[in-house]
């Protein structure tokens, strides 16, 4: 009786290992989805921040040299306080966007490699 029950337990793991790995790869492919969208969102605001910035830079050169030509040395070295401060912006955001775009690529390889673990444990 003993080793008809030991055996039933034994079948009883052996039939629902199967569906609680695939329940596992499921989540494994839902949380990826959802960090590649994170990452999108993340570099789709490092590209506006980017935008912005150089859109300051822009005017802050043209204040620059504006004050410059009209004489106020003064309004042209805090205007130039102001683009150093921009252009630092800009680079940091550049290294944002460069890193959300390493882990949005890291994120679709992880997605890939679920979905084909998912494929492949259904095959067997």
């Amino acid at each position: 009786m003993r080793r008809h029950l030991a055996l039933f337990a034994l079948l009883a793991l052996a039939a629902s290992a199967p569906a609680a790995l695939s329940a596992q790869d499921s989540n494994a492919v839902k949380q990826d989805r959802k960090e590649v969208r994170h990452d999108r969102r993340e570099l789709r605001g490092d590209r506006k921040d980017i935008r912005h910035d150089t859109k300051d830079i822009r005017q802050d050169r043209r204040e620059v040299r504006h004050d410059l030509k009209n004489g106020d040395t003064t309004e042209a070295r805090r205007e130039a306080r102001d683009l150093r401060q921009d252009r630092r912006d800009r680079r940091h955001d550049v290294r944002d966007a460069r890193r959300d775009r390493r882990d949005l690529r890291q994120d679709r390889k992880d997605v890939h490699e679920d979905k084909q673990e998912q494929k492949d444990s259904t095959k067997n």
